[in-house]
């Protein structure tokens, strides 16, 4: 048992990708931890090897079976979290991928290793999103390694937490506003021209943006103004042939959690859900797959809340 009381799980298997589980296996991966969890705290923007209990992306239970088979595709914040399980699930399901991260460059390798295990293409790109040079630079780069974009997932988000609202400066506010949605505004300016008919956007949203958490204002307020901004891209687009959606988490077991919040909270974290526990990034792969499937063609303009049964309505 771990200092928290739950039962370790193995650490993320670095045997040939997409390897089926056996029943036994596949219910061990279902028995994710709940809090309470050990006191962490790490420096923004955190790194995944520090985290106890260690994510769980889908390095053991994920397999492919080719949904995605040669599509090109760009996901920032891909290095951790929701974002490297993404980046895992479609290139198991055949996709080439750029990886757009801020600079920790650990974490960042190591989902390079885990696509290219997988036999496709990774290309990291290191950069600050709140630059719209920067995005523009992104989508250049997948243009210039893949020629040419299929998917774009916009993942990557600031958060800090604040108890008062005097406390939040306007530095901090207007950083949370050019990474979380203006990045989002400029990253689809720049790949629309790029994405054929069956083009695929798929951006990160958060129970936030039903149901904001007053201590984490800022980051709430951008996320919902991701949803709308989702809404009206999708019937923006929709003559052009390409879909936007998005997908809606609650807590998630990301490094955002200990690198951003108080450690009381993160001892608790995810225990107001009906579940009872954080969701694993890995449980939120499926989803992203779903939309960017070819198969989802009708599906344009949702939210997809992954919430551990508590409701968006």
């Amino acid at each position: 048992m771990s200092e928290a009381g739950f039962e370790e799980h193995e650490p993320p298997s670095r045997s040939r990708a997409g390897v089926p589980l056996g029943n036994e296996k596949r219910q061990q991966m279902i028995d994710y931890p709940k809090p309470p969890f050990p006191k962490q705290k790490q420096p923004m923007p955190g790194l995944t090897k520090k985290m106890e209990p260690i994510p769980d992306h889908g390095e053991r239970s994920y397999k492919g079976s080719g949904r995605l088979a040669g599509k090109k595709a760009i996901i920032t914040g891909g290095d951790s979290g929701i974002g490297r399980a993404v980046a895992l699930a479609f290139a198991r399901e055949g996709a080439d991928l750029l990886i757009s991260y801020l600079s920790e460059h650990e974490d960042a390798n190591e989902t390079k290793r885990l696509v290219e295990e997988a036999g496709r293409k990774a290309v990291l790109l290191p950069g600050d999103i709140q630059h719209p040079a920067h995005c523009r630079a992104i989508v250049d780069k997948a243009v210039s390694d893949f020629g040419s974009i299929d998917i774009l997932v916009n993942n990557a988000a600031h958060q800090a937490t604040f108890d008062d609202i005097q406390d939040i400066s306007e530095e901090e506010w207007e950083l949370t506003f050019r990474v979380n949605i203006h990045a989002m505004f400029h990253l689809t300016k720049a790949a629309v021209p790029h994405m054929k008919a069956g083009g695929v956007i798929i951006n990160t949203a958060s129970i936030n943006s039903d149901m904001p958490n007053p201590t984490l204002l800022a980051y709430a307020t951008t996320k919902g103004a991701i949803q709308n901004f989702t809404a009206g891209l999708a019937q923006l687009l929709a003559s052009k042939g390409i879909r936007a959606n998005a997908v809606a988490p609650g807590p998630i077991w990301t490094p955002l959690i200990p690198s951003t919040m108080p450690q009381d909270a993160v001892v608790n974290f995810g225990k107001q859900v009906p579940m009872k526990r954080p969701g694993q990034p890995a449980e939120l792969a499926s989803v992203y797959v779903m939309l960017a499937d070819p198969i989802s063609s009708y599906v344009s303009g949702a939210t997809i809340a992954v919430t551990g049964g508590k409701p968006i309505l």
